[in-house]
């Protein structure tokens, strides 16, 4: 893989507000069954590929047709400075993207920021979604009461605010997001780096991300979560959160995963995953 191009290249999306989105899809929209859009974190030089490449698969294999794409700001798509990275702003792009694929019905899935995406496509757009799953999702509280006792978060915007050009210190940003730091692989710093290293400060500095805990019960759909109890960056603690709001919930817990369930604990997700969405 190129340097320049650490990720394999999928398609692109020009939406209605002039951002090309870079995504990876595979199949295509089938009757009665929803399309996957999964809905990758904020870690530097995060895309959907990085995030979802052990997962998206899986899931094809079973007839589903699965969107992964690159919020603006990262991976491939167009890197603004102009504007406010907020959910309201993803789901825009996100939104545009899955009508131009001829989605009709969806099922997110997201992980950390791609949670908190998720939530807010749920609640814009409530007639679309069939169900909806979560990993470690952001949203259960404002950040500034957990972010600074969370030490994967500390080092992230530290990495971030300093942007230092050796992959060792990256290495060591991206082992927070695990417990064990043998699942960050050669290849797994190799597809970030490059991409973290081009994006603006201003995809950190004007992300705007709040508190979905008070509209957590107007969920109607099936939810299933997963958190990992070693979790540095959202504490498991706010799994309770979810449990005691969302009504039709199923929540999975690991001891052994961190941040990154659906790459720490693949087959399992993947099996859990399924499981649900044919249910």
């Amino acid at each position: 893989m190129q340097k320049d191009r650490p990720i394999p290249e999928g398609k692109y999306h020009r939406t209605a507000d002039g951002y090309d989105i870079h995504y990876h899809e595979l199949g295509s929209p089938v009757d009665g069954k929803p399309s996957v859009l999964f809905l990758h974190g904020s870690g530097p030089g995060a895309s959907g590929y990085s995030n979802f490449k052990h997962n998206m698969q899986p899931l094809a294999d079973a007839g589903f047709h699965v969107l992964a794409p690159d919020y603006p700001g990262y991976g491939y798509s167009s890197m603004p400075t102009d504007v406010d990275y907020d959910a309201a702003f993803f789901v825009r792009a996100m939104h545009d993207l899955v009508q131009a694929t001829g989605a009709k019905s969806l099922v997110p899935v997201g992980n950390s920021l791609g949670g908190v995406v998720a939530l807010e496509y749920v609640f814009t757009h409530p007639e679309l979604i069939e169900k909806l799953v979560l990993m470690a999702p952001g949203g259960m509280d404002h950040p500034m009461n957990y972010a600074p006792f969370q030490v994967g978060l500390a080092a992230m915007f530290g990495w971030v605010a300093n942007r230092p050009t050796d992959e060792a210190s990256f290495r060591q940003v991206l082992s927070l997001l695990v417990h064990d730091a043998a699942d960050i692989t050669d290849d797994a710093v190799s597809e970030r780096f490059g991409i973290a290293l081009k994006q603006p400060g201003e995809v950190w500095s004007r992300m705007r991300t709040g508190s979905y805990a008070e509209r957590l019960g107007e969920i109607a759909c099936p939810v299933l979560a997963f958190w990992g109890a070693r979790d540095k960056f959202i504490p498991v603690s706010q799994a309770i959160t979810l449990a005691q709001r969302v009504q039709n919930l199923k929540l999975v817990i690991s001891g052994k995963a961190g941040h990154w369930y659906m790459v720490e604990e693949k087959d399992d997700f993947n099996a859990e995953t399924l499981e649900f969405l044919q249910r």
